[in-house]
């Protein structure tokens, strides 16, 4: 199943100048993949780039029935402190997905970080929206992935502050 798996790693804010080209850049990604036999297509359930990808793929599902979404939630509730808004696009995701994975039951130190090793070590592919910053959640995860010599597929980004 790993060799037919891609997750997704990305910044929690994208400049909303550079959304289209991202999410058009992101379905022509994945549209590869899935011609190459990618199956499975794992996000962690995040704002931003994790909530585009989602999204990216529920949509792709039209097309190509045979794909699924796995959410690998860090922890129940991860979106309590989130706005309206983004509670009700994240419950229409989780309504959508084929699987849901909860890696703890509340929040505690390092749920985050368990999440995207999991992802990481249960996918061959990562598709990753980066601006090169050297810290944060997505430099480590994409870290991680080097070292276990997993195939990283860029989406260019512009510094995304």
């Amino acid at each position: 199943m790993i060799d037919k798996t891609c997750c997704f790693t990305g910044h929690r804010r994208l400049g909303k100048g550079q959304l289209p080209e991202i999410k058009n850049n992101l379905t022509q990604e994945i549209m590869n993949l899935i011609n190459r036999d990618v199956i499975y297509f794992a996000t962690g359930g995040a704002l931003g780039f994790d909530t585009l990808a989602a999204q990216t793929v529920i949509n792709l599902r039209k097309k190509y029935m045979q794909i699924k979404l796995i959410l690998i939630i860090p922890c129940k509730g991860q979106e309590n402190k989130w706005n309206y808004k983004d509670q009700k696009v994240y419950e229409n995701i989780k309504n959508n997905a084929d699987k849901i994975v909860y890696l703890s039951e509340k929040y505690e130190d390092g749920c985050m970080l368990k999440r995207n090793r999991h992802m990481i070590d249960n996918s061959n592919f990562v598709i990753a929206a980066w601006d090169g910053r050297e810290m944060g959640g997505t430099y480590y995860t994409l870290n991680y992935a080097r070292k276990l010599k997993k195939e990283i597929i860029f989406i260019n980004v512009n510094k995304c502050f």
